[in-house]
């Protein structure tokens, strides 16, 4: 079973609803607001090999929301890519859930940058801020 809603994310192919990597990492939207998203994820089953969170997994989560919040805000007809994406790890978080919140900080008709931060559920902390940046494209990158 999915933890993230296909029907809610636009321009998302229906044949890869099934094979989407934040189902793989355990990330539950929990909010979809075009102005602010929520997730949970785990850190158990997303570990590096010091027992902490992996940081891939930070941006996993960060990229996620970041790009569902774009294409919640993309111009009618467009579909987004992400462009960059930087990831600041602060803290590192051992067990439990990890939360992202996820709000614009620019969005336009090409380009939105959204601000992820996320932090440990057990102590409140931040653990890591990532900033994502989207193109907005008539097409799917691949597609003629």
């Amino acid at each position: 079973m999915s933890t993230i809603d296909p029907t809610k994310i636009p321009g998302l192919r229906p044949e890869v609803a099934d094979q989407l990597l934040a189902d793989k990492l355990g990330i539950e939207v929990t909010e979809w607001e075009p102005s602010r998203l929520v997730a949970t994820m785990p850190v158990k089953g997303n570990l590096q090999p010091y027992g902490l969170l992996h940081g891939g997994a930070n941006a996993v989560l960060a990229e996620t929301l970041g790009s569902i919040g774009a294409a919640l805000n993309a111009p009618e007809g467009k579909l987004v890519v992400g462009l960059e994406l930087s990831c600041t790890h602060h803290r590192a978080a051992r067990d439990g859930l990890v939360t992202a919140v996820c709000t614009p900080l620019h969005v336009g008709r090409s380009t939105s940058t959204f601000e992820i931060v996320i932090t440990e559920d057990n102590t409140g902390k931040r653990t890591c801020t990532a900033r994502l940046t989207c193109v907005a494209l008539d097409r799917a990158p691949g597609d003629k």
